[in-house]
Formats: C-alpha cells, structure tokens, sequence
C-alpha cells in the first residue's frame, strides 16, 4: 500500500502538526491578538498522533515525519512523541520545524528521543524588527535556540526565512552572512496566501528573483545539482563555489507541484494533501469510533488519491484555505 494520487506522485513525506498555538504572533501568519485555539478535546493524544505516524510508515510508506505546529515545543509530550516515533520499524527520518524559542532547554533531549534535523524560523537580526514582526522581544532565545540545536548535533542546522516588503527585506545578505559565520543552511521562503487575516497580496511579496538578485551582489551563487534536488522544496545554490550553500523555497513564482512527496496531518487529525488545500478527511472519527488499522489507513488512501495537481495560486479562482499556517503546519 503506497499513498498514491492521480497524478502519479507518492506521498513519503508527512508533515505531522502537534498544535495549532504558538508563542509568537508573526504578521504573515496571525493577527496580533492571536486566534482562537482548538478545543483540547479535538487534538490528538498523543497515542493518537503516534498510531497514525506507525499506520504511516508501516502500512502507507512514509519515510520522513517532520513535526510542526503551531509551535511544536509548546507540547509537554514532544520528547515522549518522538522516541516511540524513532522506536518505528522502519524507523523514519524524523525533523522538526520551531520558532526557536524553548529549544535551548530541550534541543539535547530533543536529539537522544530521535530528532536528525532541525529547521529554525529567523527573519531577522535586529531586535526592534523582530518585536514589529513577530509582536514579541524573543529574538535571544532563537539566536540561543541554534546554538543549543548546533552544539546538541542536530544538523546540519537549517534556518527558514521570510522576507516582508518594507520590513526585512533588506537582510538577505546580513542573514547569510550569519548562516554562513556557523555552519546554518539558510533557506528562504517566499510568503505565501496562509495569514489568517487574509491580506496576503502577490505584488508586495518579496519574489525569489529579487532575493537571488540581492544575495548575487554580495555573493557568487553557482546553481546545486538539480538531480540531488529530486522532490526537496529548496531549490539550492552554492556559495562562492561551496560547500556552504543557500536555499529559496519559491513555492508562488516557482512552484514544484509536480514532485511534491508531502502530505499534511493537523493536530486535529485532519488529512491535508497540499498546504493550499480547501478541502480535508477526517481521520480522528474514525479513530476514536474504534477503526481499525486498515480501515484508517484506506481512508487516507482515498484521501490523497484526490490531490489537485497543483496549488493554483496563479489561477485567477484561487481562494486561500481557511485556516491559516498555525492551523496546518508547514
């Protein structure tokens, strides 16, 4: 049994979001007073995530579980989650995307429960920019988040940025100047239609032509491999002939629909097989109404057989989903 759509794609990567809170108020994720946060009744156990995570990968194939949220550190139960996933056969890679803040104090146990990477979000450098941004002062608890993740060997430690017209677009540079000081590979995100708020518009998004342009002023950039790309959402460039190397995830102006390996699981159990996607399967009844194994695992089947081809955000019908980053995980 494979996780299959019509198209011919094979989903072996699954994105697992514990929860849907965070500790931080980003401008392109949530509006400063926040949202209102699912009912602890509606999310997952965690026995549940783990059930769903061992139907995965022993029965569907998935090979990666990357744990996401909301923010994933804010769940007391991570640790114990990510040792009976690496307890797995076969055991799966296993990552962990974070805003940084708490990873000091849990990045060395968060490497002997199982965790093999680590993605921090970092859009900036400077203090006041980052309370504007992220509407809280923590920017030392994610620069000490890194250096815990670095010196506790989860790496190669990754490092996710997004540039904001009239922000912080103007540290692309400054940021890979500090990536490159220690060993981060930095990647870039566009900003995609996921704020809850809905005010997301193409023509103030910072584009990955105006990023390469600014990083191709201060550095050489040399095109990676494209074969060792294969269905990774980076498309990346040597830097001043390497090994260092810098990343732009241009999922709006380059979109890789056409090798995504990802599927979606919210922390309400809830099948999501593009972050785009208006439409999901319900899982979590089916769990907690005594389904059994194959029963579950058929109706994710179905699930991602119905994948769109693409996300559609250059059709002029695009809607975005209704919820937001926070709620899907990325």
């Amino acid at each position: 049994m494979i996780l299959a759509d019509s198209f011919g794609r094979v989903a072996t990567d699954l994105r697992v979001s514990l929860t849907d809170r965070c500790n931080l108020r980003c401008s392109y994720c949530m509006p400063p007073e926040g949202l209102d946060w699912l009912p602890a009744p509606e999310v997952l156990t965690g026995a549940e995530i783990v059930r769903l995570i061992r139907i995965g990968v022993s029965m569907l194939g998935i090979q990666e579980v990357r744990f996401t949220g909301g923010e994933p550190l804010l769940r007391k139960d991570l640790v114990q989650i990510v040792q009976r996933t690496a307890a797995l056969q076969p055991r799966p890679e296993i990552s962990l995307t974070t805003n940084g803040i708490g990873l000091a104090r849990l990045a060395g146990a968060l490497r002997e429960a199982g965790v093999d990477r680590i993605n921090v979000s970092l859009d900036t450098l400077r203090p006041e920019v980052f309370r504007k941004l992220s509407r809280r002062d923590r920017l030392p608890d994610v620069l000490e988040g890194l250096t815990a993740a670095a010196a506790a060997g989860l790496t190669p430690v990754k490092v996710n940025a997004v540039l904001m017209r009239g922000l912080n677009d103007g540290e692309a540079v400054p940021l890979l100047e500090y990536c490159l000081s220690r060993g981060y590979e930095l990647r870039f995100i566009e900003q995609m239609p996921l704020d809850a708020q809905h005010g997301w518009k193409r023509a103030e998004m910072v584009t990955a032509d105006e990023i390469f342009a600014a990083l191709s002023a201060a550095f050489s950039l040399t095109p990676d491999d494209a074969r060792a790309r294969g269905s990774a959402p980076a498309e990346t460039f040597l830097v001043d002939g390497g090994p260092a190397r810098v990343g732009v995830i241009a999922s709006v102006t380059r979109p890789f629909c056409g090798s995504c390996d990802r599927v979606r699981l919210t922390a309400d159990g809830q099948v999501r097989n593009c972050l785009f996607a208006r439409q999901e399967s319900d899982l979590r009844t089916a769990l907690r109404s005594g389904a059994t194994d194959g029963d579950i695992a058929g109706r994710w089947q179905v699930a991602v057989a119905g994948k769109l081809p693409g996300h559609g955000i250059d059709d002029p019908s695009f809607l975005q989903p209704d919820r937001p980053m926070s709620a899907i995980g990325g």
